[in-house]
């Protein structure tokens, strides 16, 4: 997917919680399980696909695979959690596969079928399935009765010495997109002399999480503008030389291959 794509995938994902009784389909599985193995080798993190994952939920109906997010026990681990598996659930949302970021699961069955390494944690996981283009009235009613009012990017900063340049007003509108737990947007931003610096107050928390979504996002807004860089220790650093590689098909596919940005 091209950085383009990225962005459509972004209007187009919605948290997806009934899914039809047919399973994915032998070639998506497979994609899947490639995109899963790209981001394990590339982040280090411990992802794991599961076909069947109906056993983990209770309010999920249909035909529900998911994949369990785990990764160390650190706070890297987590922000590249977020956004790490935020990659895959656009890529999912560009090819019309429903999918869900969920922190509320059985956890203990998921972790009966997981044999994680010591260190390692399961953080939550990401429902997937195939999806009606309209939403189900129970996923109507439970969007309204678990979200609160999105926040919009301004409320999002605690400082701001001067006026955002139009780059960065144009990420921040992707993040106020980005999926977050209960739509709460935990993150913090600060722009500050010309550099952007973020984090959330709890960062050994679930918060991690929503910030490494939020990061990704950002980076693509910035990258869609042709500013190039990446998030290091709460900065967003511009490397007018780096290129975003994001998962492919499989190995084989993207042997040689750069996104086009």
């Amino acid at each position: 997917m091209t950085n383009e794509d990225y962005l459509k995938a972004i209007d187009m994902r919605s948290s997806r919680r009934t899914f039809k009784n047919r399973p994915l389909d032998n070639d998506t599985v497979q994609v899947i399980k490639d995109l899963v193995d790209y981001v394990n080798k590339k982040a280090n993190l411990n992802f794991v696909f599961m076909e069947d994952g109906r056993f983990a939920f209770n309010l999920h109906s249909g035909m529900t695979s998911l994949i369990a997010v785990c990764g160390e026990d650190t706070i890297p681990a987590r922000e590249a959690c977020g956004y790490w598996g935020e990659t895959i659930v656009l890529q999912c949302a560009f090819h019309s596969i429903g999918t869900c970021w969920v922190g509320t699961y059985n956890e203990n069955k998921v972790l009966e079928k997981l044999d994680l390494p010591k260190g390692v944690r399961l953080y939550c996981v990401i429902a997937l399935g195939n999806v009606s283009p309209n939403k189900s009235l129970k996923e109507k009613i439970m969007y309204n009765t678990t979200h609160k009012k999105s926040k919009p990017y301004q409320k999002m900063f605690e400082v701001c010495d001067s006026k955002l340049p139009d780059e960065v007003v144009f990420a921040m509108r992707l993040v106020e997109k980005a999926p977050s737990s209960v739509n709460r947007r935990p993150v913090k931003f600060r722009y500050e002399n010309g550099k952007i610096t973020a984090s959330v107050s709890d960062p050994y928390s679930d918060k991690s999480i929503d910030f490494g979504i939020a990061q990704l996002h950002f980076q693509l807004g910035m990258s869609a503008k042709g500013i190039k860089g990446e998030w290091k220790n709460g900065e967003f650093v511009v490397d007018s030389q780096r290129i975003l590689k994001f998962p492919q098909r499989s190995e084989e596919n993207q042997k040689g291959e750069n996104t086009d940005e």
